[in-house]
């Protein structure tokens, strides 16, 4: 599976850190966080390090694959 995170804001370096499993691209005023996603552990592991560092998580959806 495929995850695509659209999280509120420009994230930092030391934030994006956070997720070196996701790819990123900035743009809007948002961060996008999009890569494979194991199961959904992992899916609510991912939220949940979004919750931890205070983003504010706008829209989630899988991707095709």
């Amino acid at each position: 599976m495929r995850y695509e995170i659209r999280v509120d804001g420009i994230m930092s370096e030391a934030m994006l850190g956070s997720f070196p499993e996701l790819e990123h691209v900035l743009m809007s005023g948002q961060t996008v966080l999009f890569g494979p996603v194991i199961d959904e552990a992992h899916l609510y592991g991912l939220l949940a390090r979004c919750r931890s560092l205070g983003l504010r998580v706008l829209e989630m959806r899988q991707l095709p694959e």
